[in-house]
């Protein structure tokens, strides 16, 4: 081609775009376990204490890979969802023996009444705040 000519190579065009996606996909890696952070603090704050087992248990775990990421908040504890939930009225019988007892019992019984329990609500109202701190977090991403 005669006259005046320029190349136009993308290369350090798209290495820099690469180099900002890495960025911001870090810092919105950071932001999202940040939250996931705030979330389980404010669970625990919330969750009723007896043991300290059920509080204790409450935690973020992070998953995925460099694009595509999560962070699952939860408790392995199974009686999780009774305190979150609440229990209905039930009757408590015996697993592995003919009557129940218990210190201060007068005497074994062969089931017990429950009342049910309520609902101690400690996850659900702590994963209503997600949006708030994922966007308190991500407000400096840039």
């Amino acid at each position: 081609m005669a006259g005046l000519n320029y190349r136009v190579d993308s290369t350090d065009f798209q290495g820099a775009l690469r180099a900002a996606l890495d960025r911001l996909t870090g810092a919105a890696r950071e932001a999202t376990q940040a939250a996931a952070n705030d979330m389980v603090n404010h669970a625990k704050g919330l969750c009723p204490v007896n043991t300290g087992r059920l509080r204790s248990s409450i935690q973020a775990v992070p998953a995925g890979g460099r694009f595509r990421f999560s962070v699952t908040i939860g408790t392995n504890v199974t009686y999780a969802a009774d305190v979150e939930y609440g229990t209905a009225p039930h009757v408590i019988v015996p697993k592995n023996k003919r009557a129940l007892y218990w210190p201060g019992a007068a005497h074994p019984v062969a089931k017990v009444n429950h009342p049910g329990t309520q609902a101690r609500p400690f996850m659900r109202p702590a994963v209503a705040l997600a949006e708030t701190f994922l966007r308190n977090h991500a407000k400096g991403i840039r």
